[in-house]
């Protein structure tokens, strides 16, 4: 049995509205087995060191950050697509110009260098939105599951979880029209062939889940949704599908089917409990209504929804309607769950031009324990005894959290400020340095490898 104890400065503790200062947490074989706040009476004397082999954490610790939202290999635009004009679109062309690039091997070495970046950045585990299946030409890898394993293997040396979300992506517009050019590498032919695929991966690596995504209804017929929500059901998996991203969307889906892609997904069964939809940056208040009633969960990526100029979705309305709120870094323009949670806020503010919208444990919650139940670990994403020893320590005494009282944290640090990295009670970021990936010179080569000259 692996034992451990730290004692934290302040940990922010469940259900709590404010961090509690000095708290021993005591870890058993990767799962928290004591959590003791240390009162003034509970103290020993002075000069009597009853906790000398605990590890002190000064700052702010907090639960491993969940990360709900993924496409690793977008993190090699990160920097070369923000300058000019132009919108979702023209930026998914040069999308397309990298994912034309990779293999195996380059996926591999990029990914790990990414999800890296992601443990420095406090995430403790990814949902990663996988639709890079197959060769440039459409054909299947030896393994046709090749590229699915080249990223659980990236997270294993990263040294967090992963769930991969295997993604339908069958078409390349509402109508039905083919894949073309890059696109081909992502489908499958249809979803019987695409189920019978993914349910060939089974990886017995312990950090590593496998779940489903319907890309969009712009890519799975509607005539297919059934097929890929029945296979995440069967296996009671994770089931996450990209919802009302650019209004275009919308428009396409009313003159196809003639209802909202809120309202095709719910005919079709795609919708539920284990579901979460990505983006719902243009819902009506229709479509609110059913994701709420369907208890469907959604997942806010505001860096990216600012980046691609896709609008500013109704966070506030979306939680209270009951609908659960997690956060992802998408397209990784920024990966810092510190500044996807204060963006929740900060967006609503813009939106509806008044200030207190979510308070700071709303924010902890969607960056935490809501982001590890969308992606099937509903066993962590909290400092509670029997839950997975993940621990995240952010310095309070930075140039950025100086003078910051520690409930401020969500408002004031950054991922440059997470000191502490525990993943599953084993230390994998120390001193704010990841402990086995040289992050900064792995990422700068796997991008050169990718990226078009």
């Amino acid at each position: 049995m692996t034992t451990a104890r730290w004692l934290a400065e302040y940990a922010w503790l469940p259900e709590h509205a404010e961090p509690t200062p000095d708290v021993l947490i005591e870890v058993e074989d990767g799962r928290i087995a004591a959590v003791t706040p240390l009162t003034p009476g509970s103290r020993p004397p002075a000069g009597v060191e009853v906790y000398a082999d605990a590890v002190p954490l000064p700052g702010l610790t907090v639960p491993g950050l969940a990360n709900g939202h993924s496409h690793a290999f977008h993190r090699a635009l990160r920097g070369r697509t923000h300058g000019g004009r132009g919108d979702f679109w023209t930026w998914r062309d040069q999308m397309y110009a990298v994912a034309d690039r990779l293999d195996p091997d380059t996926y591999l070495a990029l990914a790990r260098a990414v999800y890296a970046e992601m443990a420095l950045a406090g995430i403790t585990c990814v949902g990663e939105f996988h639709y890079l299946h197959h060769r440039p030409d459409g054909g299947a890898y030896d393994d046709p599951n090749a590229m699915g394993a080249a990223l659980v293997e990236a997270a294993a040396h990263a040294g967090i979880r992963l769930t991969l979300l295997d993604t339908c992506y069958l078409t390349s517009s509402v109508d039905g029209r083919p894949l073309t050019g890059p696109q081909r590498r992502f489908g499958d032919g249809d979803a019987a062939r695409w189920a019978e695929r993914a349910a060939a991966f089974q990886p017995a690596d312990p950090h590593a889940r496998v779940g489903a995504a319907v890309h969009s209804v712009r890519a799975v017929p509607a005539d297919q949704l059934h097929t890929v929500a029945d296979w995440a059901r069967e296996r009671q998996a994770p089931l996450h599908v990209h919802l009302s991203e650019q209004p275009a969307e919308n428009d396409e889906c009313r003159a196809v089917h003639g209802r909202s892609p809120t309202g095709l997904l719910a005919e079709h069964g795609v919708l539920g409990p284990h579901t979460t939809a990505v983006h719902a940056t243009h819902p009506t208040s229709a479509d609110l209504s059913v994701l709420a009633d369907s208890r469907t969960a959604v997942c806010l990526c505001p860096t990216t929804e600012r980046d691609l100029a896709d609008g500013i979705g109704p966070a506030r309305l979306m939680a209270d309607a009951g609908i659960r709120l997690s956060l992802g870094s998408d397209s990784h323009a920024v990966i810092d769950l510190f500044e996807e949670a204060r963006a929740v806020e900060l967006d609503e503010r813009l939106r509806t031009r008044r200030r207190g919208h979510f308070a700071p444990l709303d924010l902890l919650k969607a960056a935490s324990v809501a982001g590890h139940a969308t992606l099937g670990w509903a066993d962590a994403g909290r400092i509670a005894v029997g839950a997975r020893a993940d621990l995240v320590t952010v310095r309070l005494d930075s140039a950025r959290t100086a003078g910051v009282p520690p409930v401020g944290a969500f408002f004031a640090a950054g991922a440059a400020d997470v000191e502490q990295v525990v993943v599953d009670g084993r230390v994998v970021v120390a001193e704010g340095r990841h402990l086995t990936v040289d992050v900064p010179a792995e990422l700068s080569s796997a991008i050169e490898a990718v990226t078009p000259a």
